[in-house]
């Protein structure tokens, strides 16, 4: 067989390229260390994302093995890959004015992806694709889906107990079965196994099979066994402790079981899987020389572009750190509601403590008990201005109630209408139960209406009110941003809501206004 003969020319890119790209990436990381830091924070702070740590070594691996087949290879970059560059930057910038962590993460690791492909060339970038997507998985992402994964997994649960012939009432994440009660919490939702699963399916597909066909099958298997593997896991922990009249499987040990479980059925995935496996591909007979067609480039070509590359992304930096200066304020904000409000409503100091939500440390918050002729109504708003990761409004840490909250059970979330000065509202609509068994038929039954409000606007999607504070932002208005909750306690919905209606369309506009006021005094 005759060796590959590797011009001195491509060999010196390679050397100028590998060089320039490690300097870029190091840029990169230097330029976007807040989000590099805050994903390693989350990587080492959240078992579920512990995984992370071993993208970046498994990908170097990946494309480690792969090196005789780069080799013959030659680095061209290219420039127009600048603009993807600049337009990723772009989406960086407004996840980070937005604080939306998922999306300046995503971006970061896109710039990482792209600065390959820039100063390599897509032919290379190509070649390595799947090392390169794999670093993907280092995005601390997947957390939205827990309140999903809980209700399937509630829902499973209760199908199975029922079919196995137990009687089962339930309220909403939880049950009630003779021998005690469960609660689906986040921990159960299945979530990092969701996660684990796909992560190491992707890698096996890729390993082990050639086919894209093949590999695609097997990865939505990787996130279908899972599921279904913590659906069996539930049942099976609230069997055992059934059977064994709550001995067993009813403290830490039930987590160790799930894992031991998963352990198993993840076990015998990879080994259905392996049966399919298809061997590699043999290598071609080397040439005795590579030879390519085409106007040849300059050795010192990828250097220019990483160059340029680096001034790129410096400018999505400096307009972040311009925005987060202009829109900072000096002040604290100050917020109180009134004693007295429209309609007869006022405030009630004997009607006990305001109820407080599990909200990431507002600037500010104020919470007031009403009461008139028609009922009692709970106000509660919680003040934004200066975020930051630790403190921001509409984020994935603001919870009218936590999954694990133990005084609170939620039974329903949809979207509900409300009416103030003659416009219609959506608003997040949540019924609550009380969980405190020892009050009976006597448990309080919560409704809950959640606006999100900023720069004179309200919102019930998430998502709105984010691209409206960032906008606000980018206008000059600053970031100030209010989380509104109205609630009542009744057992009738259809009464509840009524109130709720009838306080918001009385008072809606003026505690509209206040935040206005507040936003105001900057």
């Amino acid at each position: 067989m005759n060796a590959i003969v590797i011009p001195a020319t491509t060999d010196a890119r390679w050397r100028v390229a590998l060089a320039s790209l490690a300097l870029l990436i190091a840029a990169l990381l230097w330029m976007f260390r807040g989000t590099a830091l805050g994903m390693v924070d989350i990587w080492w702070n959240f078992e579920t994302y512990t995984h992370a740590f071993l993208v970046a070594p498994i990908s170097v691996w990946l494309v480690w093995r792969q090196r005789a087949d780069l080799v013959p290879l030659t680095p061209r970059p290219q420039p127009w890959l600048l603009l993807a560059l600049a337009v990723v930057g772009a989406i960086w910038l407004a996840g980070d004015l937005a604080l939306v962590n998922v999306v300046s993460q995503f971006a970061f690791v896109g710039l990482i992806v792209l600065s390959v492909a820039a100063v390599l060339g897509v032919e290379i970038a190509w070649a390595i694709a799947f090392p390169l997507a794999f670093l993907f998985f280092a995005v601390p992402f997947g957390e939205f889906a827990i309140p999903w994964m809980m209700r399937w997994t509630a829902d499973f649960t209760v199908y199975a107990l029922q079919a196995s012939g137990i009687p089962v009432y339930r309220e909403g994440q939880s049950f009630v079965i003779p021998s005690g009660r469960w609660s689906v919490v986040a921990a159960c939702s299945g979530v990092r196994y969701l996660i684990a699963s796909f992560m190491v399916g992707t890698l096996f597909a890729y390993l082990n099979y050639k086919s894209i066909k093949r590999r695609l099958i097997f990865m939505v298997v990787a996130l279908i066994v899972p599921i279904v593997a913590n659906w069996l896991r539930a049942y099976m922990i609230v069997m055992l402790g059934h059977l064994s009249n709550n001995t067993i499987a009813v403290g830490v040990d039930h987590l160790v079981y799930g894992w031991v479980f998963f352990g198993i059925v993840i076990t015998i995935m990879f080994f259905v899987g392996a049966r399919w496996a298809e061997p590699p591909k043999p290598l071609p007979p080397a040439a005795p020389a590579l030879v390519r067609s085409g106007v040849p480039q300059s050795t010192w070509g990828s250097v220019g572009v990483a160059l340029a590359a680096a001034l790129v992304l410096a400018l999505p930096m400096a307009l972040a750190a311009h925005v987060h200066d202009a829109n900072r304020s000096g002040f604290a904000p100050e917020l109180k509601l009134p004693n007295v409000l429209a309609d007869g409503w006022r405030a009630d100091a004997a009607a006990g403590e305001p109820f407080v939500p599990s909200f990431l440390k507002p600037a500010a918050e104020a919470g007031v008990i009403y009461r008139s002729t028609r009922g009692v109504v709970g106000v509660y708003i919680a003040y934004y201005r200066d975020q930051s990761p630790t403190s921001k409004f509409v984020g994935g840490d603001n919870w009218i109630t936590r999954p694990a909250d133990l005084t609170w059970n939620t039974l329903e979330n949809r979207v509900t209408p409300l009416s103030a000065e003659g416009r219609t509202l959506d608003s997040q609509g949540v019924m609550l139960l009380e969980r405190d068994e020892s009050a009976g038929a006597l448990r309080k039954h919560r409704e809950v209406r959640r606006l999100h409000w900023t720069a004179g606007h309200w919102y019930a999607e998430d998502s709105e009110a984010k691209l409206a504070n960032l906008l606000a932002q980018i206008r000059g208005q600053g970031d100030d941003g209010a989380e509104l909750l109205l609630y009542t306690d009744d057992s009738d919905p259809a009464a509840a809501d009524r109130l709720l209606q009838s306080f918001a369309a009385a008072n809606l506009g003026a505690i509209d206004r206040m935040l206005l006021a507040t936003q105001a005094r900057r």
